[in-house]
């Protein structure tokens, strides 16, 4: 027996990558509430809520279930690892009809509560088991026939095997290739290899030869539905032969189940499988299909087609219209200027130079608004797992909504820059030539008039060079004026654009991208918190370590031919 003091605490605890896996898994679920489907983060829930339960109980306890079929033998390789007559036997089927529970210590009434074992079921070894330091620890369950006729029984061997440490798969020489077997319990519990045995018992009704065969079908089987196997210095399932009713193989069957007792790691490898298994059914809601989100083609993009929204291209080259006009019609010859109010009268039937320009209902092209939000919607979603892409495509909606009438009232905020043309310092010098070339047409006119009516002496040469002058001077000045406006007038067009484009990308970022960033950016972490519960786990010690891990094969094989 153990001293009191060489025990371990009543109360499990979890280190090292398991707690990193379970901390991963309780952020993941609740990171993804909003996000995944509840049925898809309910076994992830419920693998928490079992290791919370199994971690405030007692650690120094394994409890390994014995599970088969009717016939199988079972109860009667329970009987003979407890070396008493403990569970019922017979021919009456089903023989088992509620679960038997064998502890060979004290302490386990917490685990047998949880197991629903009623207390009149919870037996001892009354003999012999008692005094096997190698079993001290060891609760076995005795469960009733997984194909009982009898619902009830079926559903008490379901619950039980998602509590217990560790099972003992009883099969015959008959049923174990039954479909119902493999497809109900050893595929879906493949991960749950390195805490469970698959027992061939009644090995006495074969020869050593169809013993071999049949345990080697059996072992085929397994590796057909998944089941890694224990051998040749590799984790997984112990398969091994025996004859319950003759003790054949029973004496190594015990063995490795002292060991897989003794070292004490099953309740946490059993936890580890479940929240393998619960990652496994997560994967289609956290692994995207190549890289996923927003990079910066996707932003400016985006940013084009608001700005092309908003009409930002266009508002600068109006801008650079009306300053380049301006200039000229501030810098042009008066002649010039009164022609062409002539043609705006003739046109429009009146002066306002602004009823030439189309009005338009509305600012902002509404459906050039939600064509851009759409692309930048699909690209970034695009790869990601249904869940998130649907996160963030609503992301996208919520923040579209309202975006034009935002954009709208942003373009009246800015203003229309061509309606506020700046002047430049040199047009007031510009416009005071172009009044003294006027007015030197005018006094060389004069001059001629004054001539012709005999008010002034003649001379015909003078007046005419001083009307050539103002004559030629008046477009010379407004020429100039035309080529010193271009750059300036380009640079106002340009800056007008820039910031139409850049208040509209502000907008844009901030009801549309910002939110879908954030999703994106929710999304990475429960993709590293998904990483996290999947882990690496490193190589586990083979089941039964030591003496029994390394003699699997030989046992198995000394189980066959030791008849």
């Amino acid at each position: 027996m153990h001293e009191p003091d060489t025990l371990p605490p009543l109360g499990g605890s979890y280190g090292g990558p398991l707690r990193a896996r379970l901390d991963a898994l309780h952020e993941l679920v609740g990171l993804s509430r909003t996000r995944v489907e509840s049925e898809a983060l309910a076994e992830a829930g419920r693998v928490l809520d079992e290791a919370a339960a199994r971690q405030r109980l007692s650690s120094r306890h394994t409890v390994i279930a014995i599970a088969g079929a009717t016939g199988s033998g079972k109860s009667t390789l329970f009987n003979a690892l407890a070396g008493v007559p403990v569970s019922e036997t017979g021919l009456r089927r089903p023989t088992t009809s509620a679960p038997i529970a064998l502890s060979w210590s004290e302490g386990a009434a917490g685990l047998l509560d949880r197991l629903a074992v009623p207390s009149r079921l919870r037996r001892r070894p009354l003999a012999g088991g008692a005094a096997d330091a190698g079993l001290q620890g060891l609760v076995l369950i005795d469960l009733p026939d997984h194909d009982s006729a009898v619902t009830a029984h079926r559903d008490q061997v379901d619950r039980v095997l998602g509590l217990v440490d560790g099972v003992i798969w009883v099969v015959d020489p008959e049923k174990y290739a039954d479909a119902a077997l493999h497809e109900r319990y050893l595929r879906p519990l493949a991960g749950h290899a390195e805490v469970t045995f698959v027992v061939l018992n009644q090995i006495d009704r074969l020869g050593t030869e169809a013993a071999d065969l049949v345990l080697d079908d059996l072992r085929r089987l397994l590796d057909e539905d998944g089941v890694a196997l224990g051998e040749h210095g590799e984790p997984g399932a112990t398969v091994l032969a025996v004859s319950a009713l003759t003790g054949d193989g029973v004496p190594e069957l015990r063995e490795m189940v002292a060991g897989f007792v003794q070292e004490r790691t099953a309740p946490e490898r059993r936890l580890a499988a479940d929240v393998d298994a619960a990652a496994a059914r997560l994967r289609p809601a956290y692994l995207a299909e190549g890289r996923s989100g927003l990079d910066e083609r996707a932003r400016e993009a985006f940013s084009d087609r608001l700005a092309a929204a908003v009409g930002a291209q266009a508002a600068g080259e109006a801008a650079e219209r009306v300053w380049r006009r301006g200039a000229i019609r501030a810098c042009g010859t008066p002649w010039l200027r009164l022609y062409r109010w002539y043609e705006r009268i003739r046109e429009h039937g009146s002066t306002d130079p602004h009823l030439a320009m189309p009005v338009e209902d509305e600012l902002t092209a509404r459906q050039r608004v939600e064509q851009a939000v759409r692309v930048v919607a699909d690209e970034a979603s695009r790869g990601l797992p249904t869940p998130w892409a649907q996160a963030v495509r609503e992301a996208a909606v919520r923040g579209a909504e309202g975006l034009p009438e935002a954009l709208d009232e942003l373009t009246v905020t800015i203003g229309d820059a061509a309606a506020r043309p700046p002047r430049p310092a040199w047009w007031p010098a510009a416009v005071l030539a172009q009044a003294v070339m006027t007015l030197l047409q005018i006094f060389g006119a004069l001059w001629l008039v004054g001539q012709i009516v005999g008010v002034v002496e003649p001379g015909l040469l003078p007046p005419v060079l001083v009307m050539l002058g103002g004559i030629i001077g008046g477009p010379l000045v407004e020429w100039a004026c035309e080529g010193a406006v271009k750059g300036p007038a380009r640079r106002y067009g340009q800056e007008a654009e820039r910031r139409l484009r850049e208040a509209a990308a502000a907008c844009g970022r901030a009801r549309v991208l910002d939110p879908v960033a954030a999703e994106l950016m929710r999304y990475r972490e429960v993709r590293e918190q998904y990483a996290t519960v999947v882990g690496t786990r490193p190589a586990a010690r083979i089941v039964g370590g030591g003496r029994g891990g390394a003699g699997r094969l030989g046992a198995t094989r000394t189980g066959v031919r030791g008849r």
